[in-house]
Formats: C-alpha cells, sequence, structure tokens
C-alpha cells in the first residue's frame, strides 16, 4: 500500500471517528462514539438565576462554572443539565411589543454558549441546555407568556435567537441534547376538555399540575415544543431534544395517563419533524412517598415510551427513604437511559456521592466518555 493510499485511511477514519463522536439515540438508550453509554451527572442549573449567559454576564460566571464541571468530572459523572433563559428575565432581547430582537442586547450570548460548550468538553462532559422553565410564574413582563401563546411571538424567537444559536454550535460534541423547557405542567390548566386526547388535559386533575398557574392549555405547549424542536433539527437533524416532565403522569400513555409529548401529538403542533428524543421524568416523594407511577416505583420499560428515558431530577430530600446511593443504583438497574440528581450547587457533596457510586458500572452502559 502506498504511503499516499495509507495516508488517505488515516484521515477517512479520523472523519469517520469525529462524525460519530456525538450522542445518539439507539432504541432505549444511548451511543456516544458508538458505544452504549449512561448519562450520569446532575442538574448545574445556574450560578446566577437568569443571569448567566448574554451581556457580558459569563465572564463573572464562568469560573465558578469550570470548579463544577471539575468537580462532576472528578466524581466520575458525564454529563449535566444547565438552565439559559428560565423566563426571559435578561435573555433573549425582547422590544416593548414582546417580540424578540436578539439574543441578547450586548452581542455576547452565543458566544458565550459556546464557550460553555468547551469548558465543558475540556472536562469530557455532555451539556443538556434548557431553554426554559414552567416550574415557578414570575414572568410579570409576559415575555415567556408572549412565546407561548403568540406564534408571531414565537417565531422571531426562532429566527432571531434559537436558529442563529443552534448554526453556531452544530456539530460541537459536548451539546448532549436541547432541553425545551423545563416542567411546562407547572402551569398547564388540568380541566382543559377535548375530543382529541393530545390537547385534553383532564387526566391530570388533581395530580398537582398547574402549581404555577393554570395558565396555558395543550394548544399553546404542543406549539411551543413543536416549534422549537422542528427549528433545532432545521439545523441539524442529528440534534437531540427533550422536555423535562414533572412526572410520568404528562409523558406515558399507561396507566391511565395521556403521553402529550409523544411523536403523534407534538406533530399536531404544526411541525412534522419537531419531536423529541428521549422522555425526560423528574421525581420527588411526598410526606415520604413515591406516588404509585414514579420511575422509582417502575422499570422503564413499563411506561411504553419505546424511547430512552432519563430520570431528570431526584435528590435524597425528598428520595422516598433512599439515600442518594440506593437512588442512583435504582435509576441505573432499571433500564432507564440517565440519571440527574438536584442539583449540584447546594447539593454537590451528596449528589457526587451517588454519581461517584455508580461510575465504574458497565451493564447499562458505561459512563466514563471521552468528548
Amino acid at each position: 500500500m502506498s504511503q499516499m493510499m495509507t495516508c488517505l485511511l488515516l484521515i477517512v477514519g479520523v472523519i469517520k471517528l469525529a462524525a460519530s463522536a456525538r450522542l445518539a439515540v439507539s432504541g432505549n438508550h444511548f451511543t456516544f462514539n458508538g458505544q452504549r453509554v449512561f448519562l450520569s451527572g446532575g442538574n448545574l442549573p445556574w450560578i446566577a438565576y437568569a443571569h448567566d449567559f448574554g451581556d457580558h454576564q459569563w465572564a463573572s460566571r464562568r469560573s465558578q462554572f469550570d470548579s463544577q464541571m471539575r468537580q462532576l468530572k472528578a466524581a466520575g459523572g458525564n454529563s449535566l443539565r444547565l438552565w439559559v433563559h428560565i423566563q426571559g428575565e435578561t435573555t433573549p432581547a425582547f422590544d416593548g411589543n414582546g417580540y424578540v430582537t436578539a439574543p441578547d442586547h450586548q452581542g455576547t450570548f452565543i458566544n458565550d454558549f459556546h464557550d460553555m460548550l468547551n469548558l465543558a468538553q475540556s472536562h469530557d462532559l455532555l451539556v443538556f441546555p434548557t431553554l426554559w422553565n414552567a416550574a415557578v410564574d414570575q414572568d410579570n413582563s409576559h415575555r415567556l407568556d408572549g412565546l407561548i401563546v403568540d406564534s408571531r411571538k414565537l417565531q422571531s424567537y426562532i429566527d432571531k435567537v434559537l436558529t442563529p444559536l443552534a448554526t453556531a454550535v452544530k456539530g460541537h460534541p459536548a451539546l448532549g441534547a436541547w432541553d425545551i423547557m423545563n416542567e411546562p405542567e407547572g402551569m398547564i390548566n388540568p380541566e382543559v376538555s377535548n375530543s382529541d386526547h393530545c390537547f385534553d388535559s383532564t387526566a391530570l386533575r388533581n395530580s398537582g399540575a398547574g402549581w404555577a398557574g393554570r395558565k396555558y392549555n395543550y394548544h399553546d405547549m404542543i406549539r411551543f415544543i413543536n416549534w422549537q424542536a422542528a427549528a433545532i433539527k432545521n439545523v441539524d437533524s442529528g440534534f437531540l431534544v427533550t422536555v423535562g416532565s414533572w412526572n410520568p403522569k404528562s409523558n406515558t400513555d399507561r396507566m391511565g395517563f395521556v403521553d402529550h409529548y409523544s411523536d403523534a401529538c407534538l406533530v399536531k403542533g404544526g411541525k412534522g419533524n419537531g419531536k423529541v428524543d428521549f422522555y425526560q421524568f423528574h421525581s420527588y416523594s411526598y410526606n415520604g412517598q413515591f406516588d404509585s407511577i414514579a420511575p422509582f416505583k417502575h422499570s422503564a420499560g413499563d411506561y411504553g415510551t419505546g424511547k430512552p428515558i432519563v430520570v431528570g431530577e431526584f435528590w435524597e430530600q425528598d428520595g422516598g427513604g433512599m439515600n442518594i446511593n440506593q437512588l442512583f443504583d435504582y435509576v441505573y438497574n432499571h433500564g432507564y437511559a440517565g440519571a440527574w440528581s438536584w442539583d449540584l450547587v447546594a447539593h454537590g457533596a451528596n449528589q457526587r456521592g451517588g454519581i461517584s457510586h455508580i461510575k465504574g458500572y458497565t451493564n447499562n452502559g458505561v459512563i466514563p466518555i471521552n468528548v
């Protein structure tokens, strides 16, 4: 074989390796660089709530993110979930009519976000950015509200922020997936009847949904998720997308509930490719007990989703009497595809103990990765 041919083969091999070095879905689990992986880590939700990115804010937060990422890596974790806009407190930039005009006012947002991914890559971590939050309602300016109820305003966000951002970070190996919203059920009205089960929320009556205000119906919320997922996939069909459900009650067609984020439901938002690639359930016990549908009462296959499920929020404080090691153990050993505890900033030592406890497990996917 000639020296030139050998060089060409080496180049092709490097290109193939680079192309495969990203998180992907295979059935009910994840692969990274061709190997089955289990996502283990935690929520690093913010250093300064809604003030981490854009308008030169990142520069003063970077060292704290670096410290948290370094500790997560040392504990044996491979991934983290963090929050971006939240409810539009500082980003993106809005005009007086509630339309989005830019990622931020001072032009640093996209560079900040890209540098955050570079930082994560330096620690061999995958990042799952959560764009919006519906678990609390402090949207006094109605910025997020406008994006949810007005498709023209939502399109302005997609055009001015989401598409340019996704384009800027396309192909970045540290971008695990996009999480469109944290707990949309916080603001869902559970009393809306509809002949279409996707838009009927009455299965959530008396479930706890709507705790942050019964502001939206599933027509609004499905469009909000569907359009953003489609915009992301229009940039790169290989991007993964998820939504952080507060409880499996809104995310399974079994046990008497409705999967509002199924492919069949989400495409009713109007965009055929606006689907989620994996599910994300949150789980906290109440009065010391998990409810009967909680992930810690079931195996992943019980929900019949056909997609990977990450248990994206849980903690020992409301862990149904289980300690952090037992919680991580349970998620790993019951068919789930990942575990992110809440949260690394406020409860880091406890969380990292659970992460370290499972770092050497392999039967449901390896955990250490090279990003």
